[in-house]
């Protein structure tokens, strides 16, 4: 949407390489397959693949922030399934246990074991409660299907987004897109310029939130309203959700006219 292509960030990566940065002292790439606070863009599976590639050509550890991605919410455990590849080192809380805190970091087994022993602990690290807890998750994510269930709730989000984009009253939609039940609706002024519109959008969260509606953006600019809809939501309680975020947008593009 944004006009840079899987094979325009390759060529950046390599350039950075080869003018600025040695690959040989770089001891890891860290990426989110789908960017949370960045604007919910999907990183394309090629792209994923071939930054596997490179980073096995030069020794480089593949760091996979699934913090935000993982556990069902794509519509695959985690995100990487998608291109088909796996990261060296994994990051991940949130979903993991379901609100209680707690966050882990898995890997390799050569890559976990480096840490000399007592090297790698928190004080509060292996809080069995909490371990408790993500085993619940780990039951729930399998026994209710949620993958299939992410990937069911995306579509309609989606869809419905995509309807109000083709709405001939309302320009202000530039970008729709989503992975499974992690999904985003990009605002600007028009979709012609593709200007991006915070203006409208704070005054979209504020109406939806006067309707009963809490919504949360992100993004670069602030125009970027996402979708987070618990797993274990009804399709009619999403479709209420739609519905009043669609009455608020229309509410608000009156405001900041």
């Amino acid at each position: 949407y944004h006009g840079v292509s899987s094979e325009q960030s390759l060529d950046a990566l390599k350039a950075l390489f080869k003018y600025t940065a040695d690959p040989a002292i770089i001891a890891a790439i860290i990426i989110e397959p789908v960017q949370g606070e960045g604007g919910f863009y999907i990183a394309p599976f090629d792209f994923l693949r071939a930054l596997r590639a490179l980073c096995d050509e030069h020794g480089i550890l593949l760091v996979a922030d699934e913090i935000q991605t993982g556990f069902a919410r794509t519509g695959k455990m985690f995100a990487l399934e998608h291109a088909g590849i796996k990261a060296d080192v994994v990051t991940m809380a949130k979903g993991l246990a379901g609100g209680f805190p707690l966050a882990a970091i898995t890997g390799r087994a050569d890559v976990m074991d480096a840490a000399n022993p007592g090297g790698l602990g928190g004080t509060y690290a292996g809080n069995p409660v909490a371990c408790a807890a993500a085993h619940a998750v780990l039951d729930a994510i399998e026994e209710e299907k949620l993958c299939d269930r992410a990937n069911a709730i995306g579509k309609i989000i989606l869809d419905r987004c995509n309807q109000i984009k083709s709405r001939s009253n309302l320009n202000c939609v530039g970008d729709v897109r989503g992975l499974g039940a992690m999904c985003a609706i990009e605002l600007v002024k028009d979709a012609a310029s593709a200007e991006p519109a915070p203006q409208l959008t704070q005054a979209l969260m504020k109406v939806a939130n006067e309707n009963g509606l809490i919504l949360l953006s992100c993004g670069t600019y602030g125009n970027v309203i996402r979708f987070l809809v618990p797993l274990t939501a009804s399709d009619a309680l999403v479709r209420d959700g739609l519905d009043i975020f669609e009455t608020s947008l229309t509410e608000a593009v009156n405001r900041v006219a």
